[in-house]
């Protein structure tokens, strides 16, 4: 099995049986996307707490999705790179697949950290189809930074 058909059964994988899809509470950052090229569209949101360093951490990502296996596979694998790690990391890892997806499938991705994740270095050579892969990671950036952000007022008023 070559490497290509390898990336699609990954993608497809993840497409048929969608980790953390479904709208779940507690959250604190909610984003709604949409790709009006091709109508994919996703509701995502974020639920932050405390990790045992006391740093921020993504406790979990929910989200409900439609459109293609690309954008739907895409939320699933980006939920479960995310889950679990502190918000810093997770930015990290957003920016190392944006990257991913801007090199037009000239990148080395790094498989131990973006693990299912570099099934989208294909996708990447296809322009039209970037869009599909960023937009479950754009919603939980804007999410995340929701979250963040109402995370630090409620902080602040409780400090007073």
């Amino acid at each position: 099995m070559d490497l290509d058909s390898l990336y699609q059964e990954i993608i497809l994988d993840h497409y048929k049986n969608p980790h953390h899809a479904g709208l779940r509470e507690p959250f604190e950052g909610e984003s709604r996307q949409v790709n009006p090229t091709c109508g994919d569209e996703i509701t995502l949101r974020v639920h932050l707490g405390d990790g045992a360093d006391g740093e921020r951490q993504i406790l979990d990502v929910s989200y409900a999705a439609e459109g293609c296996s690309i954008s739907q596979a895409a939320a699933s694998v980006m939920s479960d790179l995310v889950i679990g790690k502190p918000v810093d990391a997770a930015m990290s890892l957003h920016d190392e697949f944006v990257e991913l997806m801007q090199a037009r499938g000239h990148a080395e991705p790094d498989e131990d950290r973006l693990q299912d994740g570099i099934a989208f270095a294909g996708v990447a050579k296809f322009p039209a189809r970037v869009k599909c892969a960023l937009l479950a990671w754009m919603a939980w950036k804007d999410a995340t930074s929701q979250a963040v952000g109402t995370d630090m007022t409620t902080r602040q008023e409780g400090v007073r």
